[in-house]
C-alpha cells in the first residue's frame, strides 16, 4: 500500500515531491494536551502513605467513621478505592468522593 498522497493533474509529481520534502522538516511530535479530573498530587510520598493506609484498612476490614466536609458522619468498612473515590459498605453501600471527606478515623478511637 502506498502511503504517499497522489494528486491528479499535470503538476501532481511536483506536489508529491514538495509534500515529501516538507514532511521531514516538521517539528518533533508533541503529545496531546489532556485534561484530568483530579488535582495534581502534592508529592508522591503523600500519595504512597494514603494508598498504604487505605489498603491496610481494606485488608483488616476495619470499621471506620468518615466525616464529610458538611459534618455528616458515615460508618462502615472501606471496600475499595481509586484515585478520586472510596466505596464504603455500612448500612448502605456508598461511593464517596475523596474531595468530600474532611477526615476519617477508626470506629472506637477518639473523636467519637
Amino acid at each position: 500500500m502506498n502511503s504517499q498522497i497522489t494528486f491528479s493533474g499535470v503538476d501532481g509529481q511536483r506536489r508529491n515531491s514538495y509534500l515529501a520534502q516538507h514532511r521531514t522538516n516538521q517539528p518533533a511530535h508533541t503529545p496531546p494536551f489532556r485534561f484530568t479530573n483530579y488535582e495534581v498530587e502534592e508529592s508522591s510520598a503523600h500519595r504512597q502513605a494514603e494508598l498504604f493506609y487505605l489498603q491496610k484498612q481494606i485488608q483488616s476490614q476495619t470499621p471506620m467513621v468518615i466525616v464529610l466536609e458538611d459534618g455528616e458522619k458515615l460508618q462502615g468498612q472501606i471496600e475499595w478505592y481509586d484515585r478520586g473515590v472510596l466505596k464504603v459498605r455500612g448500612r448502605n453501600k456508598v461511593l464517596i468522593y475523596k474531595t468530600a471527606i474532611k477526615y476519617m478515623y477508626k470506629l472506637g478511637e477518639a473523636g467519637q
